[in-house]
């Protein structure tokens, strides 16, 4: 293997290891609940998720599980914003 792209391969490694490189501005993601899929965006800092839940509390499970998920690098629930993606 190139010396030089095993050089980029640790980098990278390295990268991965320190979470706070990296933050999201913009995120897509379906979440399999129990019950339905729902497609949690991150739009502008905010989360969007399409469930009644949401709509009425700005935060909901798909939301929280993403945020746990992705730890430090996406903002966290106080960013919430109700409504549908």
């Amino acid at each position: 293997m190139n010396s030089s792209l095993i050089g980029k391969i640790e980098k990278a490694h390295r990268y991965a290891q320190e979470r706070d490189r990296f933050a999201f501005s913009e995120l897509r993601v379906v979440v399999r609940g129990d019950n339905d899929a729902h497609e949690v965006t991150l739009r502008d800092g905010r989360w969007h998720c399409p469930c009644d839940f949401f709509a009425g509390w700005g935060t909901c499970s798909h939301t929280m599980a993403v945020e746990h998920l992705l730890e430090g690098m996406v903002p966290e629930g106080g960013m919430a914003t109700a409504g549908a993606s």
